[in-house]
């Protein structure tokens, strides 16, 4: 079988042809740059995902952590991965020449990523939050934290988490109880719990410093009173060397489903009285800056729910196109020779999902990556401004969309291998299980279906819902240019009709203070809208493919074709297939909304 880390002809398509990288180097920050050093960076990335972190993928699997002594401990391959990826400096991919980084785009950054994410979804994790943290700490942190605690953390020597969810309140974070006290002497003393923190524990690094988020004794009720703060496993000395254990205790480890390989921790903060912490900010505001983090997260595990999601596309597709079994409905000779499954109509059906669910959503994770360049290297403030409001619209779908359907793309990877597909002898089973945790962290389905529906859509008076809208009708204004593509423009717009009235009625009930049945559903407009976001996406990709068929390399004609075939697939089977949903929500269907706790 080849590998499944990515199709590297798929991502050039999506760099060089759809998002216009090289557009990039012509902006100040990245005039260093050139398609050749991004082509380097991504098949440095490429080799180490290979060399690194794919062999061990299955191993961590099959040898979770194991709580030893108080400490978590891991296999012993996971450590020289880490190494390599922060040799290689990925782990400052996006920092400036002079801190040592690469200066890269994020668009960059993230396809580089996106290897280590296809390869080893587990081992990935441990450098995706220490990023998060210190982006944290170097937007929000004073100079002696980012002296104290940046610093080691951008040279690789400190890992990060982000330490959010207690027992009693799960996503509930306005009910978080974890308490901290002035000191005297500006720090603070913590005591809580908090459970299922990524990365929590672990042997990787010298030191490990936790964003966790806490009351003072002063916080207002609900999510105006909570505060961020620093808390390592090791107090820091004034010459920046390790001082003491400071009072952060592993509880214990969970045991997963899937993603085994990253440890999940459950941490007491202060059982002895003196976990220190330093708050970060100002007091009250720790919430706020936590969504830097919590955002950045989302768009990663969305990107770790395609990966996912590609991976098992492109193992069953190998199998499919190696696996003799059968013949065609018209193969009458039981003497003849057996066809790759692969001929096989619903075999392509399933695999075609696969691909449209994928590429659509691949191509989205990283628009929105171009997104955040463009958020903070665009010409003008207009630009920038423009591009931070879309962004904030798209990020529940970009975390959302994926982890649905890239899980249902799993689910197609094993249906195809049959029996061997739901076996551990095959990836397939594996990728499934990784992928069913991202429906549920960094905002459950339910909760980023209520973020869009009952926050960003309004947000600068719908700013980023006009400016989405505005870009999806040109891009139908475009492709009714070329009368092949009228097949799949006109579903979408026909979606985007009906969906836009949808969208005035429900926003109308939120402002009559019709909040409970305007948000009912908010679940089915979550998918529908996702839909129609991806539906533009794949209308992108077939214009580029259409050009491509007529301007670019003919060896290159069964790729375009390919893309073309997707596009049609999931414009005329799945966006044309929301008609359901959206009768029900026009109808304001109180199903769900008026069963009773008694009638179950």
């Amino acid at each position: 079988m080849s590998e499944t880390l990515l199709c590297p002809r798929n991502l050039a398509f999506e760099l060089y042809e759809v998002l216009d990288a090289e557009a990039l180097t012509r902006r100040a920050r990245f005039a260093d740059h050139s398609r050749e050093t991004f082509d380097a960076a991504l098949g440095t990335a490429r080799q180490i995902a290979q060399k690194y972190f794919a062999p061990h993928n299955r191993t961590s699997d099959e040898h979770e952590p194991l709580y030893q002594n108080g400490e978590a401990v891991l296999i012993p391959e996971v450590k020289p991965a880490v190494d390599a990826f922060i040799e290689a400096g990925f782990h400052n991919a996006q920092r400036s020449f002079e801190d040592g980084g690469m200066q890269l785009p994020n668009l960059l950054s993230r396809a580089c990523f996106a290897h280590f994410q296809s390869a080893n979804i587990a081992t990935s994790s441990y450098p995706m939050l220490t990023m998060g943290a210190a982006h944290l700490i170097e937007t929000f942190g004073s100079d002696d934290q980012k002296q104290r605690f940046l610093q080691p953390m951008i040279e690789g020597r400190y890992f990060g988490t982000m330490a959010l969810t207690e027992p009693h309140a799960g996503s509930s974070l306005s009910d978080i109880r974890t308490r901290a006290e002035p000191a005297g002497d500006g720090s603070y003393r913590l005591k809580g719990n908090k459970i299922f923190i990524s990365g929590g524990d672990h042997p990787l690094s010298e030191n490990i410093v936790h964003m966790v988020l806490a009351k003072l004794p002063d916080a207002p009720p609900g999510v105006k009173g909570i505060s961020l703060f620093i808390v390592p496993k090791f107090l820091i000395d004034d010459d920046g060397s390790l001082g003491p254990r400071n009072d952060v205790l592993l509880a214990g480890l969970f045991h997963k489903m899937g993603w085994r390989g990253t440890t999940s921790t459950a941490l007491n903060f202060g059982d002895n009285g003196n976990c220190v912490g330093y708050l970060v900010g100002e007091p009250h505001k720790g919430l706020a800056y936590m969504f830097q983090m919590m955002n950045e997260a989302r768009i990663g595990v969305g990107m770790g729910a395609i990966m996912l999601g590609y991976a098992g596309y492109l193992y069953s597709l190998n199998y499919a196109r190696e696996r003799p079994q059968g013949r065609l409905p018209d193969g009458k000779d039981p003497a003849s020779a057996q066809v790759p499954i692969i001929e096989h109509t619903d075999v392509k059906r399933m695999l075609l999902m696969q691909k449209a669910y994928v590429e659509g959503a691949f191509d989205l994770g990283l628009y929105s990556a171009r997104l955040v360049d463009d958020q903070h290297t665009a010409t003008n403030d207009e630009e920038r401004r423009n591009a931070g409001e879309l962004l904030d619209l798209l990020t529940p779908i970009v975390k959302s969309w994926p982890s649905e359907f890239c899980l249902k793309a799993n689910e197609l990877a094993i249906q195809i291998l049959g029996g061997h597909g739901y076996t551990r002898e095959y990836p397939v089973e594996q990728y499934y299980r990784d992928n069913r945790l991202n429906p549920i962290h960094e905002g459950t389905h339910g909760i980023q279906s209520l973020d869009l529906l009952g926050r960003k859509l309004m947000q600068n008076n719908g700013a980023g819902l006009q400016q989405l809208l505005g870009l999806i009708q040109d891009c139908c204004q475009r492709a009714a240019a070329h009368e092949a593509l009228a097949p799949l423009r006109q579903p979408l717009e026909q979606h985007i009709a009906r969906l836009t009235r949808v969208t005035q009625a429900l926003l109308g009930d939120l402002m009559a203070g019709k909040i409970n049945q305007a948000l009912a559903n908010s679940a089915l407009y979550l998918k529908v809208f996702g839909h129609a976001v991806i539906g533009w996406r794949w209308l992108e990709q077939a214009l580029r493919a259409e050009h491509g068929l007529t301007d670019g390399n003919p060896a290159d004609a069964d790729f375009y074709r390919g893309k073309l075939q997707a596009a049609r697939y999931f414009l005329t089977w799945e966006v044309a297939g929301c008609q359901h949903e959206l009768t029900l929500l026009e109808a304001r269907d109180d199903t769900c909304l008026n069963m009773q706790e008694g009638w179950f």
